[in-house]
């Protein structure tokens, strides 16, 4: 499997950061060039410190080990980590803030290869979401950035970020091949609190939205948030393991079609509970669209204070109103779910399929034990293997 063959460049990376780290020696800081006049850097061998998001951007390429300390980036602007250099270590410390600016962002942006991306002990990165939220989201209202660009990253690790209060999605993983991600905690829980009408003012905050993708490992995130846990919408050989889910929508495949990319494949999601969360396993392919869900494993899955959903598939997905009439453009097959347990509240329902004639098949199901809430008697489409 991928992530077996990531051990290797993983576990050479981790020696290789920790090597830098053992032998950079003290040496007296180095004058900036006159354009970085007014940054924070010190330089030690091939080691550097910004306290400034502009000083980073534009002396990254001079950096094996990269030091972020305290920087406020300015509005506007992104925190530019893109095409460092092989096997570049970077490290978050201290509270990274962002000003406000209405933009689409993102505020951070990483690419490259061999890279590996952390966070000291007490560090946080604050995307102040609470300026921008009204409610509204990604679909209307102020102009919200995206919070971290995880583009082009190959045989790289982000691991141990503490993340608070991200203006809408926060990692965006596209493009990468071999990433694992790590020990990754995203607190957007101050984004509950309502406004006038009573919805939440925080919305469309994603954790991990993933795209035309090979090779992403998933594990240990602890996610309190207001949209998708886990949103992959293209890609394969994808894994999502050991997470914590609070507050969302779910560890969700899709949605599926309307991209330039429709293919979803060889994913397992495992062992992980959600919680308090409107939906918990869920897999939608797009109304009239075109594309393939395949080889998908849910397994060990724990469900609580689920309002909406335990399992739903649905195949007739529109962005807020889904159509009821599910479409065959986007086959379901392979899919697996086992052992997925636990309840829902007292007006939820534990099982939903809508599946089109056909487009949904060679289905395994097993282990599946969902208390309250009520059966739906409007699933359709139900292939042999599972039930609703």
């Amino acid at each position: 499997m991928v992530y077996l063959n990531n051990k290797k460049a993983i576990a050479g990376l981790l020696l290789g950061a920790g090597a830098r780290m053992a032998v950079a020696a003290p040496a007296p800081a180095i004058t900036a060039a006159p354009s970085l006049k007014d940054a924070q850097i010190n330089k030690r061998g091939d080691s550097c410190t910004f306290s400034d998001a502009s000083a980073a951007s534009e002396s990254k390429s001079d950096c094996a080990t990269i030091i972020l300390s305290g920087i406020t980036v300015p509005a506007g602007e992104t925190l530019d980590l893109s095409d460092l250099n092989d096997n570049t270590y970077v490290e978050f410390q201290g509270t990274t803030t962002f000003e406000y600016d209405e933009w689409e962002g993102p505020l951070i942006r990483f690419s490259g290869t061999g890279l590996q991306i952390t966070g000291a002990s007490g560090h946080e990165i604050d995307g102040n979401g609470a300026k921008w939220w009204d409610g509204e989201g990604s679909n209307g209202g102020t102009t919200k950035p995206k919070f971290f660009y995880a583009h082009d990253l190959t045989d790289s690790v982000i691991s141990g970020l503490n993340v608070k209060n991200t203006p809408v999605q926060g990692f965006s993983v596209n493009g990468a091949s071999n990433l694992e991600l790590r020990d990754i905690t995203i607190d957007n829980s101050d984004g509950d609190e309502t406004n006038s009408d009573g919805d939440a003012l925080g919305h469309n905050t994603d954790a991990f939205d993933v795209g035309s993708s090979d090779g992403v490992y998933i594990s240990g995130a602890t996610i309190y948030n207001q949209d998708d846990c886990l949103a992959i919408n293209s890609g394969t050989n994808i894994t999502f393991t050991g997470g914590t889910c609070s507050g969302g929508h779910g560890l969700s495949i899709g949605s599926v079609g309307g991209r330039d990319d429709n293919t979803v494949s060889s994913v397992t999601i495992s062992d992980s509970t959600i919680k308090d969360s409107q939906n918990g396993v869920r897999i939608k392919t797009v109304y009239d669209a075109t594309g393939e869900v395949s080889d998908i494993t849910y397994s060990g899955i724990t469900l609580s204070g689920i309002t909406k959903y335990g399992i739903v598939i649905e195949q007739d997905y529109e962005n807020g109103s889904p159509t009821g009439d599910p479409t065959d453009g986007v086959p379901i097959t392979g899919l697996t779910v086992s052992d997925v347990t636990g309840s829902v509240s007292d007006d939820a329902t534990q099982i939903y399929i809508l599946c089109a004639d056909g487009a949904c098949s060679d289905w395994s199901w097993s282990g599946v034990s969902i208390t309250g809430g009520e059966a739906s008697d409007e699933c359709s489409g139900i292939p042999d293997g599972a039930s609703c």
